[in-house]
């Protein structure tokens, strides 16, 4: 089955994968609080998933999603063609991304996620809440669901 024709193809090379104008609003808010972060870099070593931004020594992860890509529960929308080809595409960007979020924090890291609709101001009131929280002891105790998600983070 093909993926795409030449036309979507094109459109999708299109895409920024950093850099996007919801990722530079969130960043822009972080900086205008004196926030100081890396851009577009994986939390552990040997991980090829990069974060949009990172907090290394507070071991903070921040993913700004896109609700196509991610599948927001609000906005996600369904190609009409090649449905199946997106569907299964779409739930392996999920599932890759709850993989990485369950990596992260089984190393002791915390993970926030913003969708692209979220009001950049909002979003980094929960980074910096994230940054002032006191991680409880144990690896897997500073998790955060995601926003819009009904389901809770995992206990372990």
């Amino acid at each position: 089955m093909i993926a795409t024709d030449p036309a979507t193809s094109a459109r999708m090379s299109r895409q920024r994968r950093t850099g996007t104008a919801p990722e530079l609003a969130l960043r822009r808010e972080l900086h205008r609080r004196g926030l100081r972060y890396f851009v577009d870099r994986a939390p552990l070593r040997g991980q090829r998933r990069r974060a949009d931004v990172v907090f290394p020594r507070r071991k903070l992860a921040v993913y700004v999603d896109g609700c196509f890509w991610h599948r927001c529960p609000q906005h996600a929308t369904d190609p009409k063609n090649n449905g199946r080809w997106w569907a299964d595409k779409l739930a392996g960007n999920v599932a890759r991304d709850r993989a990485t979020d369950e990596a992260l924090r089984a190393a002791g890291w915390q993970v926030v996620r913003v969708w692209e609709h979220e009001d950049p101001i909002a979003a980094a009131d929960r980074v910096q809440a994230a940054l002032s929280a006191e991680p409880a002891p144990g690896p897997t105790s500073a998790g955060r669901a995601r926003p819009h998600d009904s389901t809770p983070p995992s206990p372990r």
